[in-house]
């Protein structure tokens, strides 16, 4: 296993669908270093919004809720669990209505805020990757590896669908396709950290590649610029 030097930053940035998740997975545990979802946070923190009744314009509750929330990610026999408050939201997380409000929760400025001060706090002296829309030009501009992935939406509704099949989800392909479309734009368009790619950051689109195919070209570019510890 190959260790990275100390402080080490991979950015993986990209429209949801793209396959950044399981990529950042895979590189964490190729150089035994942290991962960090971004997107479950978010998620964590749109559940908590719909739970609590909150509307996406009421600031002061918005505020009131982030100061109490509590998001804890536990890793059980290598699988990421999501724990909310004390509940395992790990499959809540992904359901319908979360779905289909994450994105705009994402764009309020004041969780934008929070959660950006968050994953700082808890990348701080780490070595780690992390994942999301604004790494590698919001919250780690400096990152010593930024990649930033696409693909086509058709391909990225079916890697959505195929994952919800397998976590239990039921819900519809064309459902799934037009909300890939949706927050595709809604996060390019946004005011708040728009989904965008950093000018030093390498390109993948990954629609005709599989998995493993990408994660090879990503390590070959990490190696690039890695530095090893001894």
């Amino acid at each position: 296993m190959e260790n990275l030097c100390k402080n080490y930053v991979i950015a993986i940035d990209g429209e949801a669908g793209t396959g950044k998740s399981t990529l950042a997975k895979n590189i964490a545990k190729k150089y035994n270093i942290v991962y960090m979802d971004t997107g479950a946070m978010y998620r964590c923190v749109t559940l908590d919004m719909l739970n609590k009744g909150i509307s996406m314009d009421d600031t002061k509750k918005i505020q009131q809720m982030l100061d109490n929330i509590k998001i804890e990610i536990e890793n059980n026999n290598g699988e990421d669990r999501f724990i909310l408050n004390g509940e395992d939201v790990t499959k809540k997380i992904r359901e319908k209505n979360v779905n289909d409000n994450v994105s705009q929760v994402s764009h309020i400025p004041v969780v934008r805020e929070r959660m950006v001060e968050l994953q700082r706090r808890l990348a701080n002296g780490k070595k780690i990757v992390m994942e999301g829309r604004d790494i590698g030009t919001n919250v780690f501009p400096n990152a010593q590896v930024k990649i930033y992935l696409t693909a086509s939406a058709q391909v990225k509704a079916k890697r959505r669908y195929e994952q919800n099949k397998q976590n239990g989800i039921d819900i519809p392909f064309e459902e799934i396709y037009n909300n890939v479309v949706f927050r595709d734009n809604n996060d390019k368009t946004s005011d708040v950290a728009p989904l965008k790619k950093a000018d030093d950051a390498f390109e993948l689109d990954t629609t005709n590649y599989t998995l493993d195919e990408v994660e090879n070209i990503v390590v070959k570019k990490i190696k690039e610029k890695v530095i090893l510890d001894d």
